[in-house]
């Protein structure tokens, strides 16, 4: 398949033996418009509720795994795992996460995942299902498949489709389903929480069936510009992308798992063929020109501004120290920056990767 023309400047490149695929417009900034306010951001579908139309069922989740932990405020998964993973489980952040998926899948151009999955597929299991909101998607969409979400926490709704069910695991230990199991294994932004892609992506090959599909979709959280419009003074530059690339250092975790190139290693390792890789360029804000790209960027920033305390809370606290001055204070800049992106003509995005194989 012929590789669709990417932005200019830097790029995300390909990894060898794999087929790669795009469809995203070409990633330019509109023309500033003269007199622009200068805080661009609409605040108000910061309550927007993604994903509440939902059929009726239960899940297999039970009470006794709600002991949360407790950060200032903020509540983060049991204590009965030892995951470092980095994020709140609380509405606050679960708001962000359905606001993640909306974006996501308007760059899919509405669908929910790029591999070859037949209509009569039978087993699903979506891997790291968050708020849920993809596995009740998909459940929709294939009503005579099973379909299995897991997470750390029990943060899914209570009523659900009929074909959709939901469990505690924690994918970084090993997995219990027998081999050979599902038609569809899918895996989304499960950066900063794996520290052994190939252990991962081994484990999802052997539970997958022959002929089976299994998908991985990832996230650079580091933020790039084409036009080097992300100054050295810039808080981006100062504060957010020094501080992933050291909370990397600090946990031996990943958030560079496409620089990396983590998922394709993980996929070839595992034996894997067939394997597609699309890239994209995802916005920071409204500022590009092609309308797509600029409602995508409008979502990340509000999925970001919604809840910027919860992403960089416990990474701040394991860089600096939790009695560190100056996160506040930092905060705010950046809460400034991110809103006035368009009208101060900065120019972010980071690197998505979708990364899917069939086993033989």
């Amino acid at each position: 398949m012929a590789d669709q023309p990417s932005a200019p400047g830097p790029s995300t490149s390909p990894q060898p033996g794999a087929t790669v695929v795009s469809n995203q417009p070409q990633l330019v900034p509109a023309p500033q418009a003269e007199g622009e306010l200068e805080d661009d951001f609409d605040g108000s579908d910061a309550d927007s509720a993604l994903g509440d139309d939902l059929a009726s069922s239960t899940n297999s989740i039970t009470s006794s795994i709600y002991e949360y932990r407790t950060i200032k405020g903020r509540t983060y998964h049991s204590e009965k795992h030892d995951s470092k993973y980095f994020t709140p489980n609380d509405e606050q952040q679960m708001q962000s996460q359905d606001i993640t998926h909306h974006y996501l899948t308007i760059m899919l151009d509405d669908k929910l995942f790029l591999a070859p999955v037949k209509d009569d597929v039978g087993k699903i299991l979506d891997v790291g299902t968050g708020t849920g909101i993809w596995a009740i998607d998909v459940g929709d969409q294939f009503p005579n498949a099973e379909v299995t979400g897991t997470d750390l926490s029990p943060t899914q709704p209570v009523w659900v489709p009929p074909n959709v069910r939901f469990e505690i695991d924690d994918c970084t230990k090993e997995w219990t389903w027998a081999s050979d199991n599902f038609d569809f294994i899918h895996m989304r932004y499960l950066f900063g929480a794996v520290s052994d892609w190939n252990a991962l992506i081994a484990q999802a090959y052997r539970c997958c069936k022959p002929g089976g599909w299994v998908q991985s979709c990832e996230c650079d959280v580091i933020m790039s510009s084409d036009d080097d419009t992300i100054k050295e003074d810039s808080i981006i530059t100062t504060f957010w992308n020094p501080l992933w690339r050291e909370l990397s250092n600090k946990l031996g975790i990943s958030f560079m798992v496409i620089q990396e190139g983590l998922q394709n290693k993980g996929f070839e390792a595992a034996g894997f063929v067939d394997v597609h890789e699309a890239n994209y360029k995802i916005p920071i804000g409204g500022w590009a020109q092609d309308p797509k790209l600029a409602e995508i960027g409008e979502y990340t920033v509000l999925a970001m501004i919604n809840d910027l305390d919860g992403y960089t809370m416990v990474p701040w606290n394991i860089v600096h120290g939790e009695n560190t001055p100056g996160y506040r204070e930092t905060l705010a800049f950046l809460r400034r920056e991110l809103r006035t992106l368009k009208s101060r003509g900065i120019h972010p995005y980071m690197k998505v990767r979708y990364v899917y194989g069939r086993k033989p």
